[in-house]
C-alpha cells in the first residue's frame, strides 16, 4: 500500500512534535514535511507533493485560511484539514468554503486524528453532520441576504433529481442512506454528486452542504 503523504502546518513546534509522533506511527501514513507558517506551504508542497496537508488556523504570518485558500487554486492541490481549539469558529466555516475537507480539535483523540487523515485521502470530507450544522448556526444570525439570493442562484443549475441529492447531501445523508432514500444505486448517487460538484464549481461534499444551507433549501424541505 502505498502510505498517504502528510505535511504538517502548526506554528507551535510542541503541537507539530506531537502530531508528528502519533501520525508518524501509523504503517500507512508518512510525514513528508512540516511547516511553522502558511507562507511555508506552498513551496514546501511543491517539493514534497502531499497528499494531505494538516492546517492550522492561527499563524503569525500567512494564517491557514489564505494558505488554504491558495492551496485549492491548484490544479494538483491536495486536501486539507483545519486544526482548531474551537468547535464553532468564523474562520473554520470560512476554511471550509474555501475547500478544506473538514477540520478536527487539537484535542481529538489520537485514533481520531489518524482516522481523520486516512478518510480524508480517500475523499470523505471529516465532518460530522451534527458539527456541520452547528457551524452554519453559528453565521446564520448574520449571514446577509445577497448570500441567499446567491446561492439560489447557483443551485438554479441543478436538475431536480441533483436537488434531491444535494439537499440529503446537506442532510449529512451518505451516498447508502442517499440511494435508498432516492431509490437508486450508489455508483448513480455518486455520479449525481460529481457533477453537483462539477456544475457548482466546489470541492468536496461540505461546500455542498453549505450552499444548501445558503440557498435555504433545508428550510425549504421542512416546509
Amino acid at each position: 500500500m502505498t502510505p498517504i503523504r502528510l505535511l504538517l502546518v502548526d506554528d507551535d513546534p510542541l503541537v507539530r512534535a506531537g502530531l508528528s509522533f502519533m501520525l508518524g506511527g501509523a504503517d500507512d501514513i508518512e510525514i513528508v514535511g512540516e511547516a511553522a507558517d502558511g507562507a511555508e506551504v506552498d513551496a514546501l508542497v511543491d517539493r514534497a507533493h502531499p497528499d494531505v496537508v494538516l492546517m492550522d488556523i492561527r499563524m503569525p504570518t500567512v494564517d491557514g485560511l489564505s494558505a488554504t485558500e491558495r492551496l485549492r487554486r491548484r490544479a494538483d492541490a491536495p486536501q486539507v484539514v483545519v486544526l482548531t481549539t474551537f468547535h464553532a469558529d468564523d474562520q473554520v466555516l470560512r476554511a471550509l468554503r474555501a475547500g478544506a475537507a473538514g477540520f478536527v480539535l487539537k484535542d481529538t483523540p489520537p485514533a481520531e486524528i489518524v482516522d481523520a487523515v486516512r478518510r480524508v485521502a480517500a475523499g470523505d470530507p471529516v465532518l460530522s453532520p451534527a458539527v456541520t450544522r452547528q457551524l452554519m448556526e453559528h453565521v446564520a444570525g448574520s449571514a446577509p441576504d445577497t448570500r441567499r439570493t446567491t446561492a439560489r442562484s447557483r443551485v438554479a443549475a441543478l436538475n431536480d433529481r441533483e436537488r434531491e441529492v444535494a439537499v440529503a447531501v446537506g442532510r449529512g445523508a451518505s451516498n447508502a442512506e442517499i440511494a435508498a432514500e432516492l431509490f437508486m444505486g450508489v455508483a448513480t448517487v455518486k455520479t449525481h454528486v460529481s457533477r453537483i460538484l462539477a456544475k457548482l464549481d466546489l470541492n468536496n461534499r461540505v461546500q455542498i452542504a453549505l450552499l444548501t444551507y445558503d440557498a435555504g433549501l433545508l428550510e425549504d424541505e421542512g416546509r
